[in-house]
Order: C-alpha cells, then sequence, then structure tokens
C-alpha cells in the first residue's frame, strides 16, 4: 500500500518544530540523522494533520507551505479513544522505541496536568508552526485569528501546551495567560498550560 503524499504544510510545520524539546524527545532514536529525524518528523506531523482535518480545525496562508494552525475541538469520549488508538498505531509505524516510549511517558505527565474544570469543553491549539523563512511577519497571528474569533462567538475558551519559554510572549500577545508550569522530566524542559477566556 502507497503512503499518501505529505499535506503541503507539513515541511514548514517540521521545519518549525524540529527543535521542540517535545518532538526532540520523540524523534531521539534518529538523533543521529539530521535528514532522517526531519523525514520522521514529517510523518508525524502530517498524522495530527489528517487526524485534524478529519475532527478538528486547520487554517493555512494563502500558500500553504508556509505553515499551519491545527486545533482539536472537543469529541465524545468513544471518538476520543477511537482516535488515540488509530494515533498510536501510526505513530508506532513512524517513531522508534525510544521515540514512542518517551512519548507515552510525556503524555502521561501531561494527561494529568491538563485537565480541570478550566479547560473543560475548551478548544485546544494542538500546533502552531510557521516555516523558519516566514516568521515575524505576523503570520502566526492571523493563522490563530479565525479559529480566536469563532471560538469567542461560541463563548468557549482556548488553552495550548508549550514546551518552548520563548512561544509564551507570542501567546500572551494573542490573550493567554499561563495557567500551569510544571519541569517535564523526559525532555527536562518546563511544560506550560495557557488559556484564553472566551471574550465578549
Amino acid at each position: 500500500m502507497s503512503t499518501p503524499p505529505l499535506h503541503p504544510s507539513t515541511p514548514a510545520l517540521a521545519a518549525s518544530l524540529i527543535d521542540d524539546p517535545f518532538y526532540q524527545a520523540v524523534t531521539i532514536d534518529f538523533a543521529h540523522d539530521a535528514a532522517a529525524r526531519l523525514a520522521v518528523l514529517q510523518h508525524y506531523l502530517d498524522c495530527a494533520v489528517r487526524e485534524a482535518q478529519h475532527g478538528g480545525l486547520c487554517h493555512t496562508p494563502d500558500d500553504p507551505r508556509l505553515g499551519m494552525a491545527i486545533w482539536s475541538l472537543p469529541r465524545p469520549p468513544e471518538v476520543e479513544a477511537a482516535s488515540a488508538r488509530a494515533k498510536e498505531a501510526q505513530l508506532a509505524a513512524v517513531l522508534g522505541p525510544r521515540g514512542m516510549d518517551n512519548y507515552h511517558r510525556i503524555i502521561a505527565f501531561m494527561g494529568p496536568r491538563a485537565s480541570g474544570a478550566e479547560l473543560a469543553g475548551a478548544w485546544y491549539l494542538s500546533i502552531l508552526g510557521i516555516a523558519p523563512a516566514a516568521q515575524g511577519q505576523g503570520l502566526g497571528a492571523r493563522l490563530l485569528a479565525p479559529a480566536l474569533a469563532s471560538a469567542d462567538q461560541a463563548g468557549v475558551a482556548c488553552y495550548l501546551e508549550t514546551f518552548s519559554a520563548r512561544n509564551e510572549s507570542f501567546y500572551a500577545r494573542m490573550g493567554f495567560r499561563t495557567l500551569a508550569s510544571h519541569l517535564e522530566p523526559v525532555t527536562g524542559a518546563p511544560y506550560t498550560i495557557m488559556l484564553r477566556v472566551a471574550h465578549g
């Protein structure tokens, strides 16, 4: 069975996230080969794009090669469980054993911390990635604007998780505030949850 072509935004997502502590940890088996690591990350992120196209939101610029914003919307528990099983199978076919182990350990750490009344029913900004050459031009804010406007209209909060302290100031400008921050043991990086309440 042939592998479907990557979404046009996937290379930009991978190029922008290759140094992120989470993605470094899950591609650890390919640390010795930069090209292989990038290829694996592209396939990982392409899975996320395909998943969002069937139950979330994807926003791209006019030229999708410049990046994408990916959102997950609340789904019934049985749908969420089925999606998690499908994702597990997809990742197992892409990541190496150390990467899968890291993935499980990180997700186990994040899960109980990214829960609670404030996040119930909130829209989740899963991934935002902009091609490095296109960064610093306001494209990230433009990609987030449609979903944030829709969330405001629906009266729902939005949240995100980041392992990069330098991203926090950007998200703060977009109306997110830090809800909690923890030192994640696998990556050794700060894991921060940020929340944006609906703007009436």
